[in-house]
């Protein structure tokens, strides 16, 4: 054993020997050296616990490639790409709404160079960063004025706290919904310092029981879009038509939080999905103030839109919490480009990865699904059993809950990996690949993987079975 020991290099020489290695010269000196170190610490163990015994695999070639494989995997960004087989479109937990590439490049371009971030080319002057997007905002939507913050949890709370800090505002029972993370609107509406007032039951609110609940401490009326829950049966809710009008007989503001808003009109392009509102219609509706994300239905960076009557949105954006919440360059480049495209609901429609994947139709998934099938089959190194079969995606981000997505998926089996090993393996590999099971197959859905992924598909599958043949 102590032979075993003498046989392991030095630091200094392996570091001396990486040193003229590209992939590590953009890295820290002194990080490279700690991560030699421990690697030679973990041979140490190994040799202890008897896990080398044979002096051929302290070789330097065999040692070298070992460490090179070490520093790969504690070198890589924590936070890294991961492929989305799961079918799932605004993935929660896989970063919600992907970019459409224009998008995407001019993040990179507000990054890489100086911008008119807060300075208007007109006078040479200061400028407002909101001045970039307000405009794009109400053409779009039909507002008098917007204003964007950092995600929809601090829109809700800006509004509250200018337009109701220290009053009631009423809102439905069955409408005090929590959303991911155990996030809870009468913990916002704590924040904000305003009051909440819960009217009706939780499946049945009248217009008379806003009217009854309205007094001198009353702030604002505020309604809440259930998008990640819906109650069926003996149910009704005051519509946002007539809570206006009730806003409007007792001069007070009427807020609706959207969560994921949505610009696109489904039902007028032939897609007859569960009803979802689109902003443009709670603005024709009279709605004084509404927010929405950014990041799901829209399908653009994360952000709190803020859109309605200019009275408002001026109010809101001379609120101190807005310097704490606003959204920075890279967010503002991102929506922006985004936002363009909805100037042509049928371009937003095919440049928008969001919206595409939601509206491809199960024919052309089958297409890709096979065409998936013939790419796995011909490039998997190891036996595996491939099969097609119809199944069912999701939007996803609590958007459009309940509504199955048509869909075919390829499902995987194989003798050295049964479906939940695979998919502990190809959590592994690099970049992961996420899929789902079913019927003891482990799936793919077409629907969230591009074409141009599919070699790195393959790539991660044979990385899987590779480490299980060892």
């Amino acid at each position: 054993m102590s032979n075993l020991y003498r046989l392991l290099p030095s630091v200094d020489s392996l570091l001396g020997d990486l040193s003229d290695d590209g992939a590590y010269q953009s890295l820290p000196r002194a990080f490279i050296r700690e991560l030699i170190n421990d690697f030679l610490v973990l041979c140490r163990e190994e040799i202890k616990a008897g896990v080398i015994t044979d002096k051929g695999e302290l070789n330097y070639s065999r040692l070298r490639t070992r460490l090179d494989a070490y520093l790969k995997t504690h070198t890589r960004p924590h936070f890294r790409r991961v492929i989305n087989a799961t079918g799932v479109i605004i993935h929660t937990n896989l970063g919600r709404s992907i970019l459409n590439r224009k998008a995407a490049e001019a993040v990179w371009e507000a990054c890489l160079h100086y911008s008119n971030l807060e300075f208007s080319l007109d006078t040479g002057k200061r400028g407002s960063r909101y001045s970039h997007v307000e405009e794009l905002l109400c053409r779009i939507t039909g507002a008098e004025a917007g204003l964007v913050v950092n995600n929809n949890a601090s829109a809700v709370l800006i509004i509250l706290d200018t337009l109701a800090k220290g009053r009631e505002v009423i809102v439905s029972r069955g409408q005090l919904v929590e959303i991911g993370g155990s996030f809870r609107i009468p913990d916002v509406m704590t924040k904000s310092g305003a009051v909440l007032k819960e009217v009706g039951a939780t499946n049945r609110t009248h217009v008379k029981d806003y009217e009854e609940a309205i007094s001198s401490q009353t702030g604002a009326l505020l309604k809440v879009h259930t998008s990640n829950y819906r109650i069926i049966g003996f149910h009704k809710e005051v519509s946002l038509k007539d809570l206006v009008k009730i806003g409007e007989g007792h001069s007070l503001p009427v807020i609706e939080d959207m969560g994921s808003g949505n610009f696109f009109d489904f039902a007028a392009h032939g897609y007859h999905f569960m009803p979802e509102p689109t902003v443009q219609q709670v603005v024709k509706d009279g709605v004084s103030v509404v927010s929405f994300s950014g990041d799901k239905l829209l399908g653009g960076p994360q952000a709190g839109i803020i859109a309605g009557k200019k009275e408002y949105i001026d109010r809101i954006k001379k609120n101190p919490m807005n310097r704490a919440v606003r959204i920075d360059k890279m967010t503002l480049a991102a929506l922006e480009s985004t936002l363009r495209f909805y100037l042509d609901p049928n371009v937003a429609m095919r440049e928008i990865p969001t919206l595409r994947m939601i509206t491809m139709k199960s024919e052309e998934l089958g297409k890709a699904a096979r065409k998936l099938r013939n790419r796995i089959r011909k490039n998997i190194k190891y036996e595996v059993q491939l099969s097609i079969f119809p199944a069912h995606s999701r939007v996803g981000g609590g958007s459009f809950p309940e509504q199955d997505l048509p869909t075919h998926v390829v499902g995987i089996k194989s003798s050295l990996l049964n479906s939940e090993q695979l998919r502990d393996r190809l959590l592994q590999t690099d970049p992961p690949l996420i899929g789902r099971i079913e019927n003891d197959f482990f799936c793919l859905d077409p629907r969230t993987v591009e074409e141009g992924e599919y070699k790195i598909l393959c790539d991660a599958l044979n990385q899987a079975f590779e480490k299980a043949g060892n």
